[in-house]
C-alpha cells in the first residue's frame, strides 16, 4: 500500500528511513448517528449483552457506560488481532473518564470486555437500560450511537509514540536548534493519520504513557470528533494498549488505559 507524505526541506534527507517505520493500521470511520443493533461496530449507545450478563460497574455500584465497541467479523485482519468477535470498552461518569492516573491497568472503573462467540438473537441478549440525562463527565453523549466501518490503512511513526525515539534516536529533533518546534510540528502534520484506528502508532497530545521495556500495542485509539460529539478533555485522545502475547490469547484483563488532552 503506497504512503505519500510532503516533509520539510530540512527533513527530507530522513524520508527513506522514516518510511522504513510504515506500519498497517485499521481506520474507524463513524457514520451518522442512528439506532445500531448490539452486536454493531460503533461508539457510544447501548451495548451488546448476553442474557443474564450483569452490566459493567464500580466498586461503588455506579454504571459503566459504553465508549465503542468492535465486532471483529467486519474489520480487515491485521497480525495477532482477533477476526472475529466483539471487543466492549467501558469507562465511568467522572471527571478522569474511569482512567486510574496512578494505575492505568486498573479496571475498576474502565473494563475492556471480549465476547468471542457473538449472539446475533435480540430475544436471547439482555434489553437494554435506560441511559437518561444522569451522566455529566462523558467525552461522548452515551444516548447517541454512531456505527463503525472499517478500512485498512498504512502510515509512519508518530513524533509522539515512544517507537519514533527508538528510530529516529533520542533528542532528534534538538539538532535543527531554533527550528525545533517548527519542524516537530510540520512534520507531525505530514505524518498525521486517522484519529480514530485499530492498531498502528499511537497519538498523544503529551507524552507516550507506555514503557518502551515493556512493548505494549495500540488496541484501539478515539479522538477528540465533533461530527460523533467526543471530546476528552481541551481536544484531546484516548488510547487503549495491550502486550502482543495477551492479544493473541484474548486476553484483555490487563490493558493499559490512556486519555490526555491539551
Amino acid at each position: 500500500m503506497e504512503l505519500t507524505m510532503t516533509l520539510p526541506p530540512e527533513l527530507e534527507v530522513y524520508q527513506e528511513k522514516i518510511l522504513e517505520s510504515k506500519v498497517s493500521y485499521i481506520r474507524a470511520l463513524p457514520d451518522e448517528e442512528r439506532p445500531t443493533l448490539p452486536w454493531e461496530s460503533k461508539v457510544g449507545g447501548l451495548p451488546y449483552l448476553p442474557e443474564g450478563t450483569p452490566s459493567p460497574m464500580a466498586p461503588d455500584g455506579s454504571p459503566l457506560f459504553l465508549l465503542a465497541q468492535l465486532n471483529f467479523s467486519d474489520i480487515p485482519p491485521l497480525p495477532s488481532f482477533p477476526t472475529e468477535g466483539l471487543l466492549q470498552f467501558f469507562i465511568h461518569d467522572d471527571d478522569s473518564y474511569g482512567l486510574n492516573f496512578d494505575d492505568p491497568f486498573d479496571q475498576s472503573r474502565f473494563r475492556a470486555v471480549y465476547y468471542k462467540d457473538i449472539i446475533r438473537d435480540e430475544d436471547a441478549l439482555e434489553p437494554g437500560r435506560h441511559i437518561g440525562d444522569s451522566h455529566h463527565y462523558l467525552p461522548i453523549d452515551p444516548r447517541k450511537s454512531y456505527p463503525l466501518r472499517f478500512e485498512r490503512a498504512v502510515e509512519v511513526v508518530q513524533p509522539q509514540d515512544f517507537h519514533f525515539n527508538k528510530i529516529m534516536g533520542t533528542n532528534f529533533f534538538d539538532q535543527f536548534g531554533a527550528q525545533k518546534w517548527e519542524l516537530l510540528h510540520q512534520f507531525g502534520q505530514a505524518v498525521r493519520s486517522h484519529r480514530h484506528k485499530i492498531g498502528g502508532y499511537a497519538h498523544f497530545t503529551q507524552d507516550d504513557p507506555r514503557n518502551p521495556e515493556l512493548p505494549m500495542e495500540l488496541l484501539f485509539q478515539l479522538g477528540s470528533d465533533e461530527a460523533i460529539q467526543c471530546m476528552w478533555g481541551d481536544m484531546g485522545v484516548a488510547n487503549f494498549f495491550i502486550c502482543r502475547e495477551a492479544l493473541e490469547r484474548l486476553d484483555f484483563s490487563n490493558v493499559m488505559y490512556n486519555w490526555d488532552c491539551y
